[in-house]
């Protein structure tokens, strides 16, 4: 999959695999092991594949808020992409609290996502990066209309924690130090396991 404004960052806890990403620079595989940090911005599509069994990540995305909300689009084949109703029935999971639903599910959506991954990297293996080009135009059809949503959450959460950042800023140019009286340790939630599009993750809910 990829995304389309946000960019994604790995970092390894343990275990070892491979990403293999589709980008400018065409195709790469980049080997994960343990204390590896990556990341790459929107537009690079990404397939980790867990080749031991036994990794474990940190998943970390910019622009808090909208990778969850439908930020990143699967690498379904073109005739699913070009159907916003299709793509949407394809990688939605059913809403179930039985996990072996879910799971079979997720792994169908991982399928079709791998049906149309596969060609489009050997496209871009062989050097046509313009294979490319039909991907993101389809991803940006199909995400367009939840940008105003997303301009909310955008709005909310990272232009207003930037905005008190300058505030902050400008006290501290004067020699104010007002804002470090309410000063606070918070808590997260979790994890509260689910299934996501690189597999089995563990979510925590930051207040």
């Amino acid at each position: 999959h990829l995304h389309t404004v946000s960019t994604e960052g790995y970092v390894v806890l343990r275990g070892t695999g491979v990403l293999e990403t589709l980008s400018g620079s065409g195709f790469e595989e980049h080997e994960l092991a343990e204390g590896g940090v990556l990341w790459f911005s929107p537009g690079t599509v990404h397939r980790l594949v867990n080749t031991a069994g036994d990794l474990e990540i940190v998943v970390v995305m910019q622009n808090a808020g909208l990778p969850e909300a439908g930020d990143a689009v699967f690498t379904f084949p073109p005739d699913v992409l070009a159907n916003p109703e299709r793509y949407g029935a394809a990688a939605a999971l059913p809403a179930s609290h039985d996990d072996a639903v879910l799971a079979d599910a997720a792994r169908a959506r991982r399928d079709l996502a791998i049906e149309g991954y596969l060609p489009l990297r050997d496209r871009v293996r062989a050097g046509d990066l313009t294979a490319l080009d039909d991907l993101h135009r389809a991803a940006a059809g199909l995400v367009q209309g939840l940008v105003p949503g997303w301009r909310d959450l955008w709005r909310q959460r990272p232009l207003a924690q930037a905005v008190v950042t300058g505030d902050q800023l400008d006290a501290l140019g004067m020699g104010q130090a007002g804002h470090l009286s309410t000063a606070k340790v918070e808590t997260a939630d979790g994890p509260a396991p689910k299934f996501g599009m690189c597999g089995h993750l563990n979510t925590w809910q930051l207040h």
